[in-house]
């Protein structure tokens, strides 16, 4: 698949949260190519600030070639992003990595996202074309950023941290107190939550498909920065290491030690 870097223009700016912002670009080729869970690497206009951030896709559209990118601030880079107005220009590498294979067919998927792993499963929903069902963990009720627009998609089922809104504590004790049923899983979100979902896909013996998040540097696995443990020896380190830039960020649970 190709990899582009250009020039986008910035079409619209929107805070959704506190801290959580959501940007549309207009792009020439990386929306052509993008697929759900892939994500592309945004370059401050601030050259004092040389690494770029790379930044889940939360929506493609083709027609329209367009991308649009929901991040939480967390930084000057970020911060930077989130002063944007619209018709601002902005150097975006991308499309990156692998995203979600929606080549085999599920009865029903779990579509599950946590925290600022929730925007790539709004495309993600989109895509498949099967019953799924969406469940979403939050901090709180004050913090649930999308949930109608993923209502859209499919059944929502909400966890927040606090208990303000539906299930009071992790996606896994959504899908538990609704008696949700899959035959496949297809995630995104903190570490521990992905643990847990990978433990809970082997447990009931279902297919499970994670999207690593990690912080990297380069997005085109050159620097070897993000690195996670895998069954299998890489090709590229000869080692049980795997790229989650390149190889990832969407793995098969089965396929990764984490």
């Amino acid at each position: 698949m190709a990899i582009y870097k250009e020039e986008a223009i910035v079409l619209s700016n929107e805070k959704l949260s506190e801290g959580v912002y959501s940007i549309v670009l207009k792009t020439k080729d990386i929306a052509k190519e993008a697929i759900a869970g892939q994500f592309v690497s945004v370059y401050c206009n601030d050259s004092s600030r040389i690494l770029p951030r790379p930044i889940s896709l939360c929506e493609i559209d083709k027609n329209e070639n367009t991308i649009r990118i929901v991040f939480r601030t967390v930084g000057k880079g970020t911060s930077e992003f989130a002063k944007y107005v619209p018709d601002t220009k902005v150097t975006v590498l991308g499309p990156l990595g692998n995203g979600y294979d929606l080549s085999k067919q599920y009865e029903n998927v779990l579509v599950i996202g946590g925290g600022i792993g929730i925007p790539p499963m709004l495309q993600l929903a989109r895509n498949i074309s099967g019953k799924k069902q969406i469940v979403v963990g939050y901090r709180s009720k004050n913090d649930m950023f999308l949930y109608k627009e993923l209502q859209k998609e499919a059944e929502v089922f909400v966890a927040t941290d606090d208990g303000s809104y539906q299930t009071n504590g992790t996606v896994l004790d959504a899908i538990a107190e609704n008696d949700l049923k899959a035959d496949a899983i297809m995630a995104c979100g903190p570490m521990p939550m992905l643990k847990a979902l990978k433990k809970y896909s082997e447990e009931k013996g279902i297919d499970c498909f994670i999207s690593l998040e990690e912080r990297m540097a380069c997005g085109i696995g050159a620097c070897l920065g993000c690195v996670t443990k895998t069954k299998k020896k890489d090709h590229h380190s000869k080692v049980h290491n795997a790229r989650i830039c390149t190889e990832g960020p969407v793995f098969d649970a089965r396929e990764v030690d984490i």
